[in-house]
């Protein structure tokens, strides 16, 4: 049958068609089979011969016609007749497993190619007109499977994330991760440096630290009495520029000749100011109390720029029935008496009579709000003062009157005493007279 199939096989030719993956390993496996079974009946026949002293024979010898092998064993003289059975057997055995070798993958290659001319279909002619161009794949290079999309995306989202910290962790390791270029920008009673030292930048600090944590160093900053508020901008690849706003001067706290700037946040800065430095019109404070100078600022934050700016001086009055009255003199030497508590209410009301008075006025907000002149004022204290002085007088008078009658009540004393020593002596001289 074997024979019968081979001469078929060569007589039909047959197409050369590329063989699936699936097709060739099942070609290899029963390839490698044949060719253990060959070699496992090989060994068995080299056993026998040893047994029965002769020597192996040649892979040659066993393609030799059986009337050969009949004339070797014939030759040997101790060769019994079971054991050439035997051996004849053996052989028999050996061809029929190569024939069945070779019919099975004869078999194999006719499925493979039913199955083949089951499943290609016939193609469109735009589909061939394409592979016309194409060339065929070569079948000692194999085609490459292709790695599912979804592979990849899972590698990237593993990789991408390593990469930038890999980056990270050799920048943060680097000198370069310490480099700061630090500018101030606003500063008029303060300096850049003390802007520096308020928000506390050290150098071994890394850059990203002030990139991602600048609300911390604004806070620092603002720690300085004169920082209103403070921005730190940061531009690549090393700048930061702080950008500063101070606190307006609304006042100064005058002590003979030191000036103290008073904030328009109520605090009196404690370092006296130059009297270079002092603007041509200023409001000067005559009180230095700190929750007082707190008040008269926050009261002033509620009334008009004009007004303020026609405030001169400033003065606390001493008075019996308002502990915190003050005096607030004017550039047109108007005086305002009026409660440090109520500026913000009662002083608006002073742009109202500004209008109709013409020559210096007071104005007196401590009970109501009315206003006499100046000229008045000074009539009504000369007045007090002449009231003061006569009483004044009178005490005075009833002091040296006071004084006057006790040196005469002194004087009385003293004669009476001298009196009673006179009595006494002059009854001693009688009693002695009468001894």
């Amino acid at each position: 049958m074997s024979k019968k199939r081979k001469k078929k096989v060569k007589e039909t030719p047959q197409e050369t068609k590329e063989l699936s993956e699936w097709q060739k390993r099942n070609q290899e496996y029963l390839k490698k089979k044949a060719e253990e079974e060959a070699a496992l009946a090989e060994e068995k026949e080299k056993e026998k011969e040893a047994r029965m002293g002769k020597k192996p024979e040649k892979p040659e010898e066993s393609d030799k016609d059986e009337g050969n092998v009949d004339h070797e064993d014939e030759s040997t003289p101790n060769e019994s007749e079971s054991d050439i059975t035997e051996s004849n057997s053996d052989i028999n055995k050996l061809e029929s497993v190569k024939e069945n070798s070779e019919e099975n993958v004869e078999v194999s290659e006719d499925i493979k190619e039913e199955k083949e001319s089951k499943e290609e279909k016939p193609l469109d002619k735009k589909k061939e007109k394409k592979k016309k161009g194409e060339k065929k794949p070569s079948k000692d290079k194999p085609n490459k499977p292709k790695i599912p999309g979804v592979h990849i995306w899972r590698a990237l989202t593993i990789l991408v994330p390593s990469f930038f910290i890999l980056l990270l962790s050799v920048y943060l390791l680097s000198p370069y991760a310490t480099i700061k270029d630090i500018h101030v920008e606003g500063t008029v009673q303060t300096t850049a440096e003390d802007i520096r030292q308020a928000a506390a930048i050290q150098d071994s600090e890394y850059m990203l630290s002030l990139i991602f944590e600048k609300a911390k160093y604004e806070e620092r900053i603002k720690s300085n009495d004169w920082v209103e508020s403070a921005q730190m901008v940061y531009q690549f690849p090393t700048k930061f520029t702080i950008k500063v706003k101070e606190f307006d001067i609304v006042a100064y706290y005058v002590s003979g000749e030191s000036h103290y700037p008073i904030l328009s946040n109520g605090k009196l800065d404690s370092t006296a100011v130059s009297l270079v430095t002092l603007p041509e019109s200023y409001m000067s404070v005559m009180f230095n109390d700190s929750d007082k100078i707190h008040t008269f600022i926050s009261e002033l934050s509620t009334i008009s720029s004009e007004i303020k700016s026609a405030i001169q001086k400033v003065e606390l009055v001493s008075s019996k029935t308002t502990s915190d009255l003050v005096r607030l003199t004017t550039t047109d030497s108007d005086e305002i008496l009026v409660p440090l508590s109520e500026i913000g209410k009662k002083l608006p009301y002073y742009s109202k009579i500004k209008k109709k008075i013409k020559e210096p006025t007071v104005v007196d907000m401590e009970a109501g709000v009315y206003s006499y002149s100046v000229a008045d004022k000074l009539i009504i204290e000369a007045e007090e003062k002449a009231k003061k002085e006569a009483v004044e007088a009178e005490i005075r008078q009833k002091e040296e009157e006071k004084k006057n009658l006790e040196e005469q009540k002194n004087k009385l004393e003293d004669e009476k005493k001298k009196l009673e020593e006179k009595i006494n002596q002059n009854q001693t001289t009688q009693r002695s007279q009468r001894r």
